[in-house]
């Protein structure tokens, strides 16, 4: 999906879409859904609604019931905000042990002009390269074209030439994680229309066009686990999840002072910090005990122990990305840019850490506005729904409802790959 397209869209030039769009971002600890309604050139928010989340685990299902019930909980709160029903929901997925694959796909031209059937046919190919076993791939997308000797075309509609080639990137997925994921939006009388990976979301709301050609890394760190995206030459070109996250650092406050895991929850939002520079060790913060009833019973402690725990937890975390990146080959490739996103990146010192860590240039990502949205959910936290609102927004038909695509094809509509293609690598 070229996110040019669905940027311009969103920034005024008429969007593929009208109607209601709605999305869900389902993670560990929050659930996010949001409402809007579409016209050319305008989205406007309608209905939004933050819900904890309950019955996930490093976003996976790990209670039917409960996943249900929050799920439905948040949705019912953006519908009556919106004053409407919804049927189909973009959702974002971190679940299933994301992995990113590849393929390539050729075909001869023979001199011959690129039409639509001929893109149908190579896209399928390339589709269809993009495997791995024991895997579920979801958001195959061309990155780029060859053309003969011609790299890096972007829309090959109407050229001519001997051979025509697709570079194609796609997220790999554990099925079963995936099928429940799914069963607990559908038993909230929903369709899935379509699932993106959700780092991939943030980095359409986060990154401007620049850091997206020129290269750039998104860390979402959510409650369950920390997700990488990495961007080169405008397309998604690396994923991949880190099983840590902010529930793991509030889950270590909690032991190491025998607190309840609220009110280390509430302590790590308060008082707590990545680095010892930022807070002020001389600071005493009382902390209540797992069962006591009064505050009698409050354990005070310095904040710098709060931060040595905090600062010991994302150390680790960030040691472990810049593994992965390294052995991804994407470490040095896609540049010093990074940007973090996700509700763990507003601890204080988090961008300072990770730049330390990491030896990158670090800045906090924060969705661009959006019409209709009030100003308290224009954080972090918000990044990776307001990517699926912009994705749904302006993604065409066809990509959402790949029925819809099938249809065309059967009834031998004119004109709808090229609009596809061009819609998907911008």
């Amino acid at each position: 999906m070229g996110e040019s397209v669905r940027l311009r869209a969103v920034d005024g030039i008429p969007a593929y879409r009208t109607g209601l769009v709605a999305v869900l971002d389902i993670g560990s600890t929050k659930t996010v859904c949001l409402i809007a309604r579409c016209d050319p050139g305008q989205v406007k928010v309608v209905g939004a609604s933050l819900r904890e989340s309950r019955g996930f685990r490093s976003g996976t299902v790990v209670e039917m019931t409960a996943a249900e019930e929050s799920i439905s909980e948040c949705v019912a709160a953006a519908e009556n905000l919106a004053d409407a029903r919804i049927q189909n929901v973009l959702i974002s997925i971190n679940c299933g042990n994301p992995a990113s694959i590849t393929s390539r796909a050729v075909m001869a031209l023979d001199g011959a002009e690129v039409t639509d059937d001929i893109l149908r046919q190579l896209l399928a190919e390339g589709r269809a390269r993009c495997q791995l076993d024991g895997h579920v791939v979801i958001q195959p997308m061309p990155t780029s074209y060859v053309v003969d000797e011609s790299l890096g075309v972007r829309d090959p509609y109407g050229m001519v030439g001997q051979r025509i080639g697709v570079s194609m990137h796609a997220i790999a997925v554990k099925p079963t994680a995936l099928a429940n994921l799914r069963i607990a939006v559908e038993r909230c009388h929903l369709n899935v229309a379509a699932a993106l990976f959700a780092p991939y979301a943030s980095g359409l709301s986060v990154l401007s066009d620049d850091e997206k050609q020129l290269g750039a890394t998104i860390i979402d760190m959510g409650g369950g686990c920390t997700s990488i995206a990495v961007f080169l030459e405008g397309h998604l070109v690396h994923a991949d999840v880190v099983p840590i996250g902010g529930a793991a650092v509030t889950s270590d406050l909690a032991r190491m002072l025998a607190s309840p895991l609220a009110a280390a929850e509430r302590a790590k939002v308060l008082y707590g910090a990545a680095l010892g520079d930022i807070e002020s060790g001389a600071d005493v913060v009382s902390v209540p005990q797992m069962g006591e009833e009064t505050d009698e019973g409050d354990l005070r402690v310095p904040r710098s122990m709060l931060t040595r725990i905090i600062q010991a937890r994302l150390e680790e975390t960030f040691g472990e990305v810049q593994k992965r990146l390294r052995d991804s080959g994407y470490d040095v490739a896609a540049g010093r840019r990074l940007v973090l996103t996700g509700g763990a990146s507003q601890l204080a010192g988090a961008r300072e850490l990770a730049a330390r860590v990491l030896n990158k240039q670090v800045r906090i990502g924060r969705p661009r506005p959006q019409s209709g949205m009030p100003a308290s959910s224009a954080g972090p936290d918000y990044a990776t729904a307001i990517g699926l609102l912009m994705a749904g927004a302006t993604m065409p038909p066809e990509v959402l409802n790949p029925e819809l695509a099938a249809q065309h094809e059967e009834n031998g509509s004119k004109g709808w790959l090229s609009r596809l293609t061009r819609g998907l690598i911008g």
